[in-house]
């Protein structure tokens, strides 16, 4: 009987097909050089050149050309580029990591700022590289196959950025307010251009009017409030439900998969709900590490803390490994091969727009911020704004998904107009990452020689990052007014002076008195253990 079963398994598995074959031969290769990619990149590390980002980049093209020459010059990657592949699966972790581990108190105290940059900032860009496409487009003959949508869907796709090599240099430590600054403008700034993206996408902009512009205005601001209090309504629900129910008392498997499904939840239901997945599982994040992370029991805090990064790199080095494979796909430039000079001439323009666009709103967004600051230390300096402007001239996987949506059908496209943008994205991607990412350490090590730590903003321990003083009291926690010199606001000047302050002081109260005593947090969770371990840990005398 057994070896009739046996000799039915060894039938099966010869009769599976070539392509099926194929595909584990592909996903083999690439988790091979995604192995690569990470051991290199630790090999690479201390370079002064290089970041996990472009190692990867470089593996993947150097891959491409290898697969290129063993195929004949027909494929250059292992895998079919897909839109839901990104969106749906690589996206969500590293966004929601990106708030679950975020310097809130940084974050939140310059809110104003990383909005201007990154919603007011990102609709300024898109409106100067959209204006300028239409002007440049008209005069290299290819903008007869492009209407007012592509011109526009150009402006949005080109607005998103990545700025992920600088902020692989940063340090939170050292340079605290610019990274808040460059990292809450990168979160924002992709979730404003998938909107408006989505936005653009809905409207027939053909025949605009003004009724057509309010409307289109109406729209985006209403995904854009609506993702966000999706996200917060299943943040608070997660932290609830672990709250009351304290999974941790018999499996902190239960926790962690929970946590892990929710913050997962959310950005399917806003994909269900036609909303913004990025921004509703950025919020998403936040309120988990504010609450959730705290009802936990300490085990599952680190791996929580652990599994969400680790989830994160590998999405990142995924797309990277990928964008580098996809660049040589000679079916994307067989339709531009007529025609090479404008395909770099289109290449050249948008890179230009796009470093227009950048700085059309860095420094006058930056002088408005700082009229507004009165101390020293709150203010952007110059060489600051500098780093914020090239942090975002890098392009990558966002502009690339964006272009495959709008310029593609069924992962590639025989019009001429098209194949010119998916070619001129592929360009930019590949020479912002490889040449910008390149000088990127350079610049900031020249650009801030002797950056000097803010100590009084570091003690972010409401943050999953802090794992020193897991269970601390309340009162460590607590931030009041006079943590900026700002002592109680008690009229309205104090609000209208120093606005951040005020509101973050009220926030706190109401947060203490009902936020936290109903959702959790931080020394509002009473300690049950929750494991062997951290039983017997707890039950240990003092002087051990």
């Amino acid at each position: 009987m057994v070896a009739l079963q046996l000799a039915a398994i060894f039938t099966k598995l010869q009769t599976l097909s070539t392509s099926d074959h194929a595909s584990v031969v592909s996903m083999n290769i690439f988790v091979a050089l995604l192995c690569a990619c990470i051991v290199i990149g630790h090999l690479l590390e201390e370079n002064r050149w290089m970041n996990e980002s472009i190692t990867a980049l470089i593996i993947g093209l150097f891959t491409g050309v290898i697969i290129l020459l063993i195929s004949g010059g027909k494929s250059s990657h292992l895998l079919v580029f897909s839109e839901d592949l990104f969106f749906i699966y690589l996206l969500p972790p590293i966004i929601f990591n990106a708030g679950f581990q975020v310097k809130k108190k940084q974050f939140f105290h310059n809110f104003i700022t990383i909005m201007l940059f990154g919603a007011v900032g990102t609709l300024i860009s898109c409106t100067v590289i959209s204006l300028g496409v239409i002007n440049f487009f008209k005069e290299m003959d290819i903008g007869s196959s492009l209407d007012i949508g592509d011109f526009l869907a150009i402006g949005a796709l080109f607005a998103a950025t990545d700025s992920v090599c600088t902020l692989q240099v940063l340090s939170q430590d050292e340079t605290p307010l610019l990274y808040s600054l460059v990292f809450g403008e990168s979160v924002v700034n992709d979730a404003t251009s998938v909107v408006l993206f989505n936005a653009i996408q809905s409207f027939d902009l053909t025949n605009a009017n003004p009724k057509i512009a309010l409307e289109f205005f109406c729209k985006f601001l209403y995904l854009f409030l609506a993702s966000t209090v999706l996200g917060v309504v299943v943040g608070l629900f997660s932290a609830y439900i672990i709250k009351n129910l304290y999974f941790g008392r018999h499996s902190t498997d239960r926790e962690f998969a929970l946590m892990m499904l929710m913050a997962y939840l959310s950005y399917i239901m806003a994909e269900l709900f036609y909303l913004s997945g990025i921004l509703t599982v950025f919020f998403c994040g936040i309120v988990m590490s504010h609450y959730t992370w705290h009802n936990v029991t300490e085990s599952s805090r680190v791996t929580t803390k652990h599994a969400f990064a680790t989830l994160s790199f590998v999405a990142e080095t995924f797309i990277f490994l990928y964008v580098g494979m996809d660049a040589l796909d000679i079916e994307k430039w067989r339709f531009v091969n007529d025609s090479p000079g404008t395909s770099v001439a289109v290449s050249a323009v948008l890179l230009g727009l796009v470093m227009a666009g950048r700085a059309a709103f860095v420094f006058p967004l930056s002088f408005l911020s700082n009229l507004v600051k009165k101390s020293a230390g709150e203010k952007i300096s110059f060489s600051e704004q500098i780093i914020i402007w090239w942090a975002g001239l890098m392009r990558g996987a966002v502009s690339m998904a964006l272009a495959y949506n709008q310029f593609t059908s069924a992962g590639h496209t025989q019009l001429r107009g098209n194949a010119i943008m998916i070619t001129s994205t592929i360009s930019i991607v590949l020479f912002s990452t490889v040449v910008f990412g390149l000088m990127t350490k350079p610049l900031i090590r020249f650009v801030l020689p002797h950056p000097k730590a803010t100590t009084s903003m570091l003690s972010d321990q409401s943050t999953p990052k802090s794992m020193e003083a897991p269970f601390l009291g309340s009162g460590q926690d607590s931030f009041d007014g006079s943590f900026f010199g700002f002592h109680r606001p008690d009229s309205i000047r104090a609000l209208l002076t120093t606005p951040a302050h005020t509101v973050h002081y009220y926030w706190r109260r109401f947060d203490n008195a009902f936020m936290r005593p109903m959702f959790g947090g931080r020394g509002f969770v009473p300690f049950v253990p929750g494991s062997p371990t951290e039983r017997s840990e707890h039950n240990l005398p003092q002087w051990q």
